[in-house]
């Protein structure tokens, strides 16, 4: 977990970050890993649908959706903060 225990699942629209670590126990997370969700990673929080879930991010230009249960699997910090 990232020391600022923020996960994708806690970010706002518009909010731009680093994928510091994933947590791999869940097959869904592993899935996703596979569109390029990896550590070093930049994403962007694009929308939430009405209630919060799913929750879509742009990711290489593109729009990738996922289930808050599954965006907890990613811990994060804000671009530029190890810098």
């Amino acid at each position: 977990m990232a020391e600022s225990g923020k996960t994708l699942a806690s970010m706002n629209a518009g909010d731009k970050v680093v994928i510091d670590a994933v947590d791999t126990r869940d097959p869904q997370v592993r899935r996703l890993m596979t569109l390029g969700l990896v550590e070093g990673a930049e994403i962007e929080h694009a929308t939430s649908a009405l209630g919060g879930d799913p929750i879509e991010f742009i990711l290489f230009g593109q729009a990738i959706s996922m289930r808050r249960e599954q965006a907890r699997a990613f811990s994060v910090s804000p671009v530029g903060a190890g810098e």
